[in-house]
């Protein structure tokens, strides 16, 4: 008779163990360290490019002023968080080239970095473009939802509005729900994705879906690290946004060592002699 073999239900699948690290969530905490090191390995390169992104920063909220668009200044605040990880391309080449036995990084050895799906890695800001957009939408539609065509007073009257006004708390409440999902959504998308398409040869679609598995499958240390990242970045806007010119090179730096944590070591082995 033949003997009939039942599967092992304790037995992961091929993807889960392939992708599912068993990191601790205190793992995050390494990635912290991680970014601080590479940031302050020749200082000037990182933080010169936190620098530039905090000048584009308030440039642009400058911009939203001059030209009538103050009323979007907090969605915009928020999208920064979706497009924030196609921002730090630089920085996840610096990591690279440190990880590769550079001693120092200058600031055109950044520039110079060149992706290894550079196509691909061009869809997937295009993309995470269009979901910041969406979301600028949506925002408006809301505030037009529960105020209808009353006119936007200023960012001063806006802030007693919705925080001190029961119509306010509601939209605020309603504001925070579509903006965190679309946020977590960007987040699970983008956070491994990008520095996967900058080191590796892949494309788009699978790039996104394994960032968004490896999430998954690395629930309480991803959690922990997407946790700090809003943390830092609100204390980053608590400053003015002055807190970007340390913190956004920390955060690109740190995000290129969650990616090498939690990536299977055979595929970054391949990607090292994929040219």
């Amino acid at each position: 008779m033949t003997e009939v073999v039942q599967p092992d239900k304790q037995t992961r699948p091929p993807m889960a163990s392939d992708l599912a690290r068993n990191l601790p969530a205190s793992a995050a905490i390494d990635w912290l360290k991680a970014g601080v090191r590479d940031t302050f390995n020749t200082p000037a390169s990182s933080l010169a490019y936190g620098l530039v992104v905090f000048l584009v920063s308030i440039l642009f909220v400058m911009a939203l002023y001059q030209f009538g668009f103050s009323y979007i200044l907090l969605p915009v605040v928020a999208g920064f968080m979706v497009v924030g990880p196609m921002v730090a391309i630089g920085l996840y080449g610096k990591s690279r080239l440190i990880d590769d036995g550079a001693k120092s990084v200058s600031i055109p050895d950044m520039l110079a970095i060149k992706a290894r799906s550079p196509k691909q890695l061009m869809l997937v800001s295009i993309m995470l473009m269009l979901l910041m957009t969406f979301w600028l939408r949506a925002a408006v539609m809301l505030y037009a939802i529960f105020f209808g065509q009353d006119p936007f007073n200023g960012l001063t009257e806006t802030f007693e509005t919705l925080f001190f006004t029961s119509k306010g708390n509601i939209l605020l409440l309603v504001g925070s729900v579509v903006g965190g999902g679309l946020a977590a959504l960007a987040f699970a998308l983008s956070a491994f994705s990008i520095p996967m398409l900058v080191n590796e040869k892949k494309d788009t679609m699978t790039a996104m879906v394994l960032s968004a598995v490896i999430g998954w499958m690395n629930k309480p240390v991803v959690f922990v690290w997407g946790c700090l990242v809003l943390i830092l970045f609100l204390l980053c806007v608590a400053t003015g946004f002055i807190g970007l010119i340390v913190v956004f090179p920390i955060l690109g730096h740190g995000t290129w060592h969650a990616y090498k944590a939690l990536r299977k070591e055979e595929a970054l082995a391949v990607a090292e002699i994929e040219q």
